[in-house]
């Protein structure tokens, strides 16, 4: 890489919590990595990056010589490539009521780090609806012949059911990227596989009004009801507020885990082409939005996150390990 490429580059310094590090971007938005400027450590995004990573780092410490140098004592080390996107210990989010100690994970040795960083997939790659449409595809492929009749009887079945979530949630992650593109300060995940049980989460979406697990239900031409944990479709009850209660608990441990600080987390349910949505009275501590109107509310709730929390925050929930535990 050459100085002009550098010369296209944003190193932003960002220091908190005890922590120092210059995260550097190409002028197109692509994240070339991190510096822990502590440590002296490189992070860079991709081993490809960690040539252009190191070259943007000198350049920004040419200018600043006194600033940059590492805390007497630390430990110092030539930058190399990574195999992976590296490891995070994120700050605290600023919507924790107050500073929690940032829990510190137990050294891995060099020969199982790089292991580790190549196992995990990158759920930002998953598309909206991808699992579910993926079950609907297998029970399709499983008996295709029934497949046909139950759709021209238009018999309820376990693949439609299916099908059917996929479209909603296809339609609710179509809205949310829209609403990335519009402000990046907002991040949105899809269809996030949980446990090993087969759970997964619809939509996970981080921004400056914090972290919110949405569940998109797909009732075309139905009658939704809403009075605080009631929700009926049809009048039928359901137990989408208690099921959407849980998830949004579940997700806070486990990225409060990986953060290492309190992560709350705020569950949303989206009805999707519903006829009717009447809320009569919002439960306690979830959420229900129409599809149509998700992306204002979002934009419309209180910021309590910083942008450099967010960031981290997606790169922790980005990983598929994060959520395999």
């Amino acid at each position: 890489m050459g100085h002009e490429v550098v010369s296209h580059t944003v190193a932003t310094r960002w220091k908190r919590y005890g922590k120092d590090r210059l995260y550097v971007t190409a002028a197109d938005g692509v994240k070339v990595g991190w510096w822990d400027l502590a440590t002296d450590q490189a992070h860079p995004e991709t081993a490809q990056h960690a040539g252009l990573l190191q070259e943007a780092v000198a350049v920004w410490r040419s200018a600043r010589p006194a600033a940059t140098s590492p805390e007497p004592g630390s430990r110092t080390e030539q930058p190399t490539p990574a195999s992976g996107p590296p490891a995070l210990q994120p700050s605290p989010p600023s919507c924790a009521p107050a500073p929690a100690p940032a829990l510190t994970p137990a050294p891995v040795p060099a020969s199982q780090s790089q292991r580790i960083e190549a196992a995990w997939d990158d759920l930002a790659q998953h598309r909206p609806g991808w699992l579910a449409r993926t079950q609907a595809e297998s029970l399709r492929s499983a008996s295709p012949v029934r497949t046909v009749l139950a759709r021209a009887l238009q018999v309820h079945t376990e693949e439609r059911s299916w099908r059917v979530g996929a479209d909603g949630e296809e339609k609710v992650g179509a809205r949310l990227e829209r609403l990335a593109r519009k402000d990046p300060r907002w991040r949105v995940l899809h269809a996030i596989p949980v446990g090993s049980r087969g759970s997964d989460i619809d939509h996970l979406v981080i921004g400056p009004a914090g972290v919110f697990t949405l569940n998109a239900k797909h009732h075309p031409g139905k009658t939704v009801w809403v009075g605080g944990d009631t929700f009926r479709v049809d009048g039928h009850r359901t137990s989408y507020v208690r099921n959407s209660r849980f998830e949004a608990e579940r997700a806070a441990r486990v990225l409060s885990i990986a953060a290492g600080a309190p992560v709350p987390v705020t569950g949303v349910i989206v009805p999707v082409s519903a006829k009717d949505v009447v809320v009569k009275r919002q439960p306690d501590d979830v959420f229900v939005v129409p599809r149509m109107h998700i992306a204002r509310w979002l934009r419309r709730r209180p910021a309590v996150l910083d942008e450099a929390t967010a960031r981290l925050l997606f790169d922790i929930a980005r990983r598929s390990t994060t959520w395999t535990g």
